[in-house]
């Protein structure tokens, strides 16, 4: 029985130090997360590029919230699974896909048309228009930019860490009750 007690204590012991040694960045491969950061940077980019749009950090949203008050942010994820739970303050919600959608597709957008999406745009094109999603992997923020560029607004920009990103940096979200 002293044997058995033993036994389970250094495999505690053992199961402790392995979850320390994760926790502290022991036994992490720094190259591989350095390739990681590179291949969603690169993917960001490319799609940036590829969207016209401009892109923006939680510092410089925060900062354009508190002070343009015509400002349209836009989140694109789904309202009962997200939107309706956490949003950037403000915020209106229209759904767009995570694959690339190149023709609008009313079943991907909650069954919302392109006419849908232009009246929450609104008539003024030179308006600046903030879309985001969830976190920096995430395109549907991808799919609203390029939404909103191909119906000729100007000023577009994507907020690529999202919900995530904002409350990451201590801002309050709005809920819907």
């Amino acid at each position: 029985m002293q044997k058995k007690s033993m036994f389970q204590g250094v495999i505690a012991c053992l199961f402790i130090l392995g979850m320390s040694a994760t926790a502290f960045g022991f036994g992490t491969d720094k190259f591989k997360e350095e390739l990681g950061k590179e291949q969603e940077a690169v993917k960001l980019t490319r799609e940036v590029q590829q969207g016209g749009y401009g892109i923006v950090t939680t510092e410089e949203l925060k900062g354009m919230i508190d002070t343009d008050k015509n400002l349209l942010i836009i989140d694109t994820m789904p309202y009962e699974d997200s939107y309706k739970k956490n949003h950037v303050p403000g915020a209106k919600q229209f759904l767009f896909p995570i694959p690339d959608m190149k023709e609008w597709d009313a079943k991907e957008t909650g069954g919302k048309s392109v006419e849908d999406f232009k009246a929450l745009l609104g008539p003024d094109k030179n308006r600046t228009i903030v879309v985001y999603c969830g976190f920096v992997k995430c395109t549907r923020s991808h799919n609203g930019a390029v939404w909103a560029k191909k119906l000729g607004y100007t000023k577009v920009l994507r907020y690529p860490g999202g919900i995530f990103a904002w409350k990451g940096a201590g801002y309050p979200a709005d809920t819907v009750q």
